[in-house]
């Protein structure tokens, strides 16, 4: 088994497509129109590991009130890279906006960036 798509609750799916497409660096593998306005948007990260996000435009009060606050404030998402410097950099020259600045841990190089709607994510350079 592996885990294939996580849902991520966004208020426009042609805004989420600009920062984890254009801005993160993330591939389009899907965008199909269901009709009534209701899209399959799928995003994969560069290179294709891990599972992909499945961007789910909010439709009702209660997803509307959850963008951004899938997690409850915590990091709810980890992207692994093997070069932290080069993906650190990039992602700044891109305007992706980091709440602090590298660390050292005993897992890894980290640091907390955003997306558009208040998610956390760790950067993040695993030990090998």
């Amino acid at each position: 088994m592996r885990l294939g798509l996580i849902t991520l609750v966004v208020p426009d799916y042609d805004q989420a497509l600009a920062f984890y497409r254009d801005r993160l660096g993330f591939t389009l593998a899907e965008d199909t129109d269901l009709g009534a306005g209701k899209r399959w948007v799928i995003v994969v990260p560069p290179g294709g590991g891990g599972a992909g996000l499945l961007l789910a435009k909010a439709v009702t009060p209660e997803q509307a009130a959850r963008v951004g606050d899938q997690t409850g404030g915590r990091v709810g998402f980890f992207l692994d890279v093997d070069d932290f410097g080069r993906e650190y950099a990039r992602l700044l020259a891109a305007g992706v906006p980091f709440e602090e600045a590298p660390r050292h841990e005993v897992y890894g190089t980290v640091a907390v960036f955003l997306d558009p709607y208040g998610n956390r994510w760790d950067l993040i350079e695993p030990v090998r």
